[in-house]
C-alpha cells in the first residue's frame, strides 16, 4: 500500500475503533511517541507489541463515549489525522475531552513511526 492507501484504511478501522486491527497496518519496529509520558517513563514506546500494551491500556482505561477521526492530510510518505475523543477514565470517574493530531510515518507499506500532539487551548 501507498501512503495516501495506508491512511485512508487507518482511518477507517480507528472510526470503528478496531484499534487491534489497525495494528495489521504498522511495522513491527515501530516507533510510537506521545505527547506526554505516563508513570514518569518515556514518552516513546518502540515495536509492535509496545503499541499493543498502550491499546490495552487504553481501552481498559477509558470509557469511550465518541471518537472521531478527520479524513487524512497526506503528502509523501507522511500523514496527520485529527482525533476528537469524549472519554471517562474508569477509574477516576472523570469525564473530558481530548482533541490531538497523530502525525504518522511509512515506509514500504507500513507505519514505521506516529507521534501524537495534543491541542493546546
Amino acid at each position: 500500500m501507498n501512503t495516501e492507501e495506508v491512511a485512508k484504511k487507518a482511518v477507517e478501522l480507528v472510526r470503528k475503533q478496531a484499534w487491534y486491527e489497525a495494528l495489521t497496518l504498522y511495522d513491527d519496529n515501530v516507533v510510537s511517541v506521545e505527547a506526554f509520558s505516563m508513570g514518569g517513563g518515556s514518552p516513546e514506546t518502540r515495536g509492535k507489541e509496545g503499541v499493543r500494551g498502550k491499546i490495552d491500556w487504553w481501552v481498559n482505561a477509558m470509557e469511550i463515549h465518541s471518537f472521531k477521526a478527520s479524513e487524512p492530510f497526506v503528502a509523501h510518505d507522511r500523514f496527520v489525522v485529527q482525533y476528537d475523543a469524549d472519554v471517562t477514565d474508569k477509574s477516576s470517574k472523570q469525564r473530558r475531552q481530548m482533541s490531538e493530531v497523530g502525525v504518522y510515518t511509512v515506509k514500504n507499506g507500513k507505519i514505521l513511526r506516529e507521534e501524537f500532539l495534543p491541542r493546546v487551548d
